[in-house]
């Protein structure tokens, strides 16, 4: 006898079938759409985590300019040795490396570019030349077979802002989205606004645009993220011109790193301060390749070179200061004769503002005496790197204490340290000192010199090096990496202010750098 159930699950068995694959294909479609949307879900978590939820708190943020929340501060999206993002397939490797360029009123940028003429007060320079070519100044066309052609250009030394804002222009992992943003960069010219009004002018003046500055930026959205701290700005003269103690009229300078919301950025200048929040990156020099081609080709160049006195000196005396021990070095360098070779830039009695004179000097040398001159720091400094010429450091201030992201923590790598602080203790004899050197450690000294080279040059801004890292390069390392340790305390629930804008009144002494190593 036919068993009913069976009978009526045969009769229908093609329907049963069909029922059975709509289900299976039901419960396929969810398993794979449910794994898709976990891995969609999990890069869009780290991403919002890294700055999202920053910009969702920002009106639970209090308004001070010494807090911040733990909670508005998140870590950068885990990267591979190359800082690559490890999540998911596509991987974007601007993540923890995007800029910000906050858009200016052109009063602080534009403007006084525009108006060139007047930034020649106090000199007797013409600025406008030096402007043309992105800030570059005239290529030399004419280098008398001591230069490579289309490389070198007549620079001036204080136009790093300007070379600098040109650079980022091309920067490859800029954003107009600040809530992905690692940092927020400040086109202020603010060495270029000094020049105005340092001559003349009494301190209100000398102030007001630095006053305008900082009420334009606090008044922003992203300035009220980290209340500044992921904000930066880039001067082209030493750092002390910013920081003017009190506001006497014959004081020198302008205040702009003493104002409150000032403290809370980071400056790149020159030269830096001995406080916290200043960070020297490299003189602009007057070498500014295309392609790596021509950077390794100087080298090439620069290794080949007959030297033919064992130290040289460029620059001049200077006697309003009284425990300059330039004088000495002068005198030293005369009484050497044929051991020496001094170009003399005192009154214009040299152009050594022309790198062919310079160079001619420097390639022909062993060693270049780099003494502090009106400040701790000097581009000559970078002119002797260039030229393979071993530099000479006579004060820590000079270079161990400033350019932390592009010369080397071992300083007897590259250098030869003379410790006299002035004329008091000045027991040296440089003829002697300098011949005494072994031939092996001079020529160890010189290959890293040579090494050093892509570090300290800042390449053209129309191009972009293959493998090499230029001073900008590091420079935007070495902020990107400041901002995120600061990042990374806010997160551990510390006071992100503690530190951060303080006076270090050891950052020019030795006690800091030890041997060097």
């Amino acid at each position: 006898m036919e068993n009913p159930i069976t009978s009526k699950c045969c009769n229908h068995q093609p329907w049963f079938v069909l029922l059975v694959f709509f289900v299976f294909c039901i419960e396929l479609f969810s398993f794979d759409y449910s794994g898709f949307t976990a891995k969609k879900s999990a890069l869009v978590t780290v991403l919002d985590d890294n700055h999202g939820n920053v910009i969702n708190t920002q009106s639970s943020l209090p308004h001070d300019f010494t807090e911040i929340t733990n909670a508005s501060v998140y870590p950068l999206p885990k990267t591979d040795e190359k800082g690559d993002l490890k999540v998911g397939t596509e991987i974007d490797s601007c993540v923890g490396r995007y800029i910000f360029v906050h858009d200016l009123p052109s009063r602080f940028n534009e403007d006084l570019v525009n108006n060139c003429r007047l930034l020649t007060r106090g000199t007797d320079k013409n600025m406008c030349p030096y402007l043309d070519n992105l800030g570059f100044g005239p290529e030399i066309e004419n280098p008398e077979d001591v230069l490579i052609n289309n490389s070198w250009f007549l620079t001036n030394q204080f136009l790093l802002e300007v070379i600098f804002h040109n650079k980022m222009k091309r920067y490859e992992c800029l954003t107009n989205d600040s809530s992905i943003a690692s940092a927020i960069y400040v086109p202020f010219y603010a060495g270029l606004d000094m020049s105005l009004y340092l001559w003349g002018f009494n301190t209100t003046v000398r102030d007001s645009a630095s006053l305008g500055l900082v009420k334009w930026l606090s008044e922003k959205p992203e300035w009220k993220r980290m209340w500044g701290r992921d904000h930066f700005l880039v001067a082209g003269r030493i750092a002390w011109d910013f920081r003017r103690q009190s506001d006497n009229e014959t004081d020198w300078g302008s205040k702009l790193r003493f104002l409150p919301e000032s403290k809370n950025m980071s400056m790149l200048s020159i030269e830096s301060s001995s406080w916290n929040n200043d960070y020297a990156i490299p003189y602009p020099t007057c070498f500014h390749p295309s392609k790596d081609s021509e950077i390794f080709r100087w080298q090439d160049r620069i290794r080949r070179q007959n030297r033919q006195y064992l130290f040289s000196f460029a620059g001049a005396p200077r006697p309003e200061y009284q425990n300059s021990i330039r004088g000495k070095i002068i005198d030293q360098c005369l009484a050497s004769k044929s051991q020496c070779k001094l170009l003399d830039c005192n009154y214009g009695t040299t152009n050594c503002d022309n790198p062919v004179n310079v160079m001619k000097v420097f390639q022909s040398s062993i060693f270049c005496l780099q003494p502090p001159g009106d400040s701790y720091t000097r581009r000559s400094i970078f002119d002797s790197i260039l030229a393979g010429c071993i530099p000479v450091f006579f004060h820590p201030g000079t270079a161990y204490a400033q350019y932390i992201w592009h010369l080397p923590k071992n300083y007897t790598a590259y250098s030869v340290y003379l410790p006299v602080k002035d004329l008091s203790e000045w027991k040296i004899n440089l003829n002697e000192t300098l011949l005494r050197m072994p031939e092996d450690r001079i020529l160890r000294l010189r290959e890293e010199v040579i090494k050093l080279i892509p570090r300290v040059v800042y390449a053209s801004s129309r191009s972009r090096s293959e493998t090499l890292e230029d001073a900008f390069d590091l420079a935007v390392k070495g902020i990107l990496d400041r901002i995120e340790s600061v990042r990374v305390m806010i997160r551990e629930g510390k006071d992100p202010s503690i530190g951060f804008a303080d006076g270090d009144d050891y950052k020019y002494t030795f006690s800091t750098y030890g041997n060097g190593n």
